[in-house]
């Protein structure tokens, strides 16, 4: 079954709130981040042909657990807790970043991690962080520039030039990026392409 058809199959497998909570590491995992409302739920519905595998929210900061779906018996895909949400309690923030901090370092099975932006405002401090987080463990990284239907097409291009400026400071072999839209499936294709390269390692 190839990839495409293993994301129309996408199915909740459980969930974690804490380090000794993770299931088991084995297998391929590509992980889904970004800032609360940045459309990190959306992207993944849309990507698995399906309305509400991941939770969406226009309440920032719904997703407070690492969450995870099967594709196959070896892949998955890893919805993370949406960061950078000021509103939320100073002692749940630090119990995301600790579970966050615990799933790079240690996780075994993680193949690579897509970073969802809104285009309007990437690189926020919570999305440099992520990136640098990435980085000093060696996990490749791929960043939607998410919305793109927002703007012009100008405009998108615009910012993602300004996104591979950004990102220059970064090994090339790590981190990537696109333009994307979860609401019309804008850069689908490129996406599918970079996790079918991360699931066949």
């Amino acid at each position: 079954m190839n990839l495409r058809q293993q994301l129309t199959k996408a199915l909740f497998y459980t969930s974690a709130s804490s380090p000794d909570s993770l299931p088991e590491d084995i297998g391929n995992e590509v992980a889904f981040a970004g800032r609360s409302n940045a459309g990190k739920s959306s992207a993944i519905n849309k990507l698995c042909s399906q309305k509400s595998l991941a939770r969406t929210s226009k309440t920032p900061g719904r997703t407070q657990l690492i969450n995870f779906f099967t594709l196959s018996e070896t892949n998955k895909l890893v919805d993370l807790p949406g960061y950078g949400y000021a509103k939320a309690s100073q002692s749940k923030q630090q119990k995301w970043i600790e579970l966050l901090e615990y799933y790079f370092a240690h996780r075994q099975s993680l193949r690579g991690t897509v970073i969802l932006m809104d285009i309007r405002h990437p690189f926020q401090d919570a999305d440099l962080a992520m990136i640098d987080w990435c980085s000093h463990h060696q996990c490749e990284l791929h960043i939607l520039l998410n919305k793109v239907d927002k703007l012009s097409r100008n405009q998108s291009f615009k910012q993602l030039k300004l996104a591979e400026k950004q990102l220059s400071n970064f090994p090339k072999e790590l981190v990537s990026a696109q333009l994307f839209s979860a609401a019309n499936g804008t850069g689908m294709d490129e996406l599918i392409k970079k996790l079918e390269m991360w699931f066949d390692k």
